[in-house]
């Protein structure tokens, strides 16, 4: 589903009726990039029952170049990271009804 699929859905399953396709797609835009800048500055983002997205910090390792085989320094990074709520895991384990 890209973000169109989902914005159409959004409007579709919803009692959203009175909403545009615009201002869905805008509502999007606004709850992606705040959890996008609270999970930079370090804060956890838990939506309870969906997850919780978090900031995550990598070490530097080494690794292996693949095409020349030599070994490499891979700096330490930070990342995001999603963990699934509990009534997400158990919602995706569920058998077809």
């Amino acid at each position: 589903m890209n973000r169109k699929e989902l914005v159409e859905a959004l409007l579709k399953d919803s009692d959203l009726s009175n909403m545009t396709k615009k201002q869905a797609d805008h509502f999007i835009e606004v709850m992606l990039d705040t959890i996008m800048r609270t999970v930079k500055k370090g804060e956890d983002v838990t939506l309870v029952g969906f997850g919780t997205f978090l900031k995550h910090k990598k070490k530097a390792r080494l690794g292996v170049n693949p095409s020349t085989k030599r070994r490499i320094k891979i700096k330490s990074r930070v990342v995001p990271k999603f963990k699934p709520g509990k009534p997400w895991k158990e919602f995706m384990n569920e058998k077809a009804r």
